[in-house]
């Protein structure tokens, strides 16, 4: 599925790919994220942190009637306030799709799958 857009110029349609991108970019800008997880750890056989290219398999896009439903599942280092660091993912993925895509969306849901040590 799509976001779709209409504008007066014609159509946008943005992919739940881009939008996953878009957020995983955002969340693991964040302090204190290692990085992020697969929704389905046991089915995908990774407990590794994905890269740039699998952003889509920890990140859940859901269409909703005004917007968007986001899952975002990560990995946060240890020592670090977990509920902060959850705060500023959602508040920035939430500024990061209004700015970059003009999507709005109506929740941002963090599901920490794990934590480890930060390398210094």
């Amino acid at each position: 599925m799509a976001v779709k857009i209409k504008t007066q110029y014609g159509d946008i349609d943005i992919t739940n790919n881009v939008i996953a991108t878009v957020v995983g970019g955002a969340a693991t800008d964040i302090y204190g994220i290692v990085g992020m997880a697969s929704k389905n750890q046991i089915r995908d056989n990774l407990n590794d942190i994905l890269n740039r290219e699998n952003y889509n398999r920890g990140i859940v896009v859901r269409q909703e009637d005004n917007g968007v439903a986001i899952d975002v599942y990560i990995i946060v280092g240890y020592g670090i306030k977990i509920s902060e660091v959850c705060r500023n993912v959602q508040s920035k993925v939430k500024y990061n799709l209004e700015t970059m895509l003009g999507v709005s969306a109506n929740s941002v849901n963090i599901y920490v799958q794990g934590v480890r040590v930060l390398e210094d």
